[in-house]
């Protein structure tokens, strides 16, 4: 029998998450069934989404999220022993995993891909759900071309980072918000961004106009809320808009009120879609390959914040929530 440890959510979050919303339970896996395998956790994910999907699920819930492992013992022929693979299994150490299984809103269990060298975290991070959001959510809805002007917000963070390099591999101007100057710094001296703000000390609104006199025409928006629709209404005639999320506004229990969209949705013409990065799933690998090889190429730099050790999951997920990550925070168990 193994012995593993899990992080349990015992309530539903209300604001910020808190300590005691969480308890660690120890257990005994029980015998592998058919088509299960058992992997032992190198790495794993704190993600915004893990405080968006809390209401979701009926507590109390086995925390969800994305892992790196190596597995243990096998009963699914895809998957042999000594292999390294992604699971959805969470804030674990050990887990049985199973292809298709649930395991909050994902079932995948696949190969790590082919990191070429690369560190294995990459496979939570820049070569895995954060890289493919940034990369099908950007080039899929956004549709850049070359010259264009494009705005990321949450600029720092796992994808917004990943979204501001894929345009400027692609031809375009970036402009990304952040919250704090050591990001602003961080995103135009090495990334590469060609103008970044902290939206916390600039007149929003003055700022974007002054970075884009041309207006915009494609936004990435990780964080909706009023600083979302001041850069719709600088939106060129038939600007794009990819929706992936609202981190702004994950931890307030009364949502904040914005300004209204309609009339520059109707006069620019603008086209906004909001998405699920599970949509490409299939294609999956083709972002997974094209994001290694702007990698090894030095095209494409995957910053990531690095915890180390099972107990500081929680003070790693509270630290995402408050930004202080830069690129992909994952946690080394």
């Amino acid at each position: 029998m193994v012995k593993a440890r899990k992080y349990v959510v015992k309530n539903y979050f209300e604001g910020v998450p808190k300590r005691e919303d969480f308890e660690v339970v120890e257990y005994e896996l029980p015998p592998l069934k058919d088509g299960e395998i058992l992997v032992k956790t190198e790495w794993l994910s704190v993600d915004p989404y893990q405080r968006a999907y809390n209401y979701l699920f009926k507590v109390p819930y086995d925390q969800f999220g994305f892992q790196v492992g190596i597995v243990q013992e096998s009963k699914d022929p895809k998957f042999s022993v000594g292999m390294k693979v992604v699971t959805h299994k969470g804030w674990s150490d050990y887990a049985i995993a199973k292809d298709g299984e649930l395991s909050g809103p994902v079932g995948y269990v696949y190969p790590l891909p082919d990191l070429k060298g690369l560190s294995p975290s990459l496979g939570i991070g820049a070569v895995g759900m954060p890289g493919v959001t940034a990369y099908f959510g950007f080039l899929e809805i956004c549709k850049p071309k070359a010259g264009e002007t494009v705005v990321v917000t949450a600029a720092a963070g796992a994808v917004g980072s990943l979204v501001g390099q894929i345009a400027k591999i692609k031809g375009c101007k970036v402009i990304g918000f952040a919250g704090s100057d050591d990001k602003v710094e961080w995103l135009e001296k090495k990334l590469g961004f060609d103008k970044a703000l902290n939206y916390k000390t600039v007149n929003i609104a003055e700022a974007l106009k002054e970075a884009a006199p041309n207006g915009v025409d494609c936004y990435f928006d990780n964080v909706g809320g009023e600083i979302s629709s001041i850069i719709i209404n600088q939106m060129n005639k038939f600007g794009r808009v990819s929706v992936c999320g609202s981190i702004g506004s994950n931890n307030m229990t009364d949502l904040p009120k914005a300004t209204i969209l309609q009339p520059a949705i109707v006069s620019q013409q603008l086209t906004i879609r909001g998405f699920i990065t599970g949509e490409w799933y299939e294609r999956w690998h083709e972002g997974f390959s094209q994001l290694v090889d702007w990698i090894k190429s030095g095209q494409l730099k995957a910053g990531e914040h690095v915890t180390e050790g099972f107990d500081n999951i929680f003070d790693a997920f509270l630290g995402v929530l408050a930004g202080e990550n830069k690129g992909k925070a994952v946690v080394k168990v």
